[in-house]
């Protein structure tokens, strides 16, 4: 079983390239950043912590595909993903330029990790409805899918559009896979049948009940069964046997958000105590 990490990037943490370059180092097979393009002073949107301030990080978060752009340049066999993009909040055509050419500077190692935000405010300010995020996500999707794929590429929906185009680079395989985060039920599975890859579950508690029916959304949709990667997981021998037993490939295990001194003694810790000696 794959072992990746994440971290809540920030400019006061360290930098996410160094972070690339140690993780691929000790072994590790993914790093994962997340995204915000800025978070509004004024919100009625409670923090998705639970806390009764939003952490200050959450404000100071690096562009994950330029941040990952530094990070592909200095490693060769580490998966380089978002975790999660926003995509509702940003332009396909644009996006999907950018994550092919990211995708061929690290020689096609990316992956997007995709979320349906939480935040209302900072949603409204890129002109997003709350009520339309999770259809604009998969029209976005869907969009950049083509701009990959297809030599001359249109798209025509509610929220995406465009007519034939021409767009290069491609990734490298032909399209970059989409792990779509969010809590399991019926229309979160019928996104992943429809246009994803896998499903990426926070911490991963209740992923083998959710299973049946992620199973079934896929068998509906006539397509093999997704990947399923529990993201931001604090690692325990227990916990990770448990994944492994029920056919997970890959665990992305969280790493504190600090700098090269309080990151690299738990990298260590956590490939002594769970990577292949």
């Amino acid at each position: 079983m794959r072992l990746g990490i994440t971290m809540f990037a920030t400019d006061r943490t360290m930098p996410p390239h160094e972070l690339a370059v140690a993780a691929e180092e000790r072994g590790f097979a993914s790093l994962y950043l997340p995204e915000h393009t800025h978070i509004p002073v004024a919100r009625t949107t409670p923090p998705p912590t639970g806390d009764a301030t939003l952490p200050g990080e959450y404000g100071r978060t690096p562009d994950p595909l330029v941040a990952l752009s530094a990070a592909a340049v200095l490693t060769s066999t580490i998966t380089l993903g978002t975790g999660v993009m926003l995509a509702a909040q940003r332009d396909p055509v644009v996006t999907a330029k950018a994550v092919a050419t990211l995708d061929r500077i690290a020689g096609g190692r990316v992956v997007l990790g995709v979320g349906y935000g939480w935040n209302r405010e900072e949603a409204a300010d890129h002109g997003v409805d709350w009520t339309t995020r999770r259809a604009r996500v998969r029209e976005n999707l869907l969009a950049m899918r083509e701009l990959w794929t297809k030599d001359e590429a249109a798209f025509k929906g509610e929220y995406a559009s465009f007519a034939p185009s021409w767009s290069w680079p491609k990734p490298v395989a032909g399209r970059v896979p989409v792990l779509l985060g969010g809590a399991p039920g019926p229309t979160l599975f019928a996104h992943v049948a429809e246009y994803g890859d896998g499903w990426m579950p926070i911490g991963g508690a209740g992923v083998r009940e959710a299973l049946p029916a992620l199973r079934a959304a896929c068998e509906a949709a006539g397509r093999p069964m997704a990947r399923v990667v529990p993201f931001g997981t604090v690692p325990t021998p227990g916990k990770l046997a448990y994944f492994a037993g029920i056919g997970v490939d890959e665990v992305v295990l969280r790493v504190p958000g600090g700098g090269r001194d309080a990151v690299l003694p738990v990298l260590d810790r956590y490939a002594a105590e769970h990577l292949p000696g």
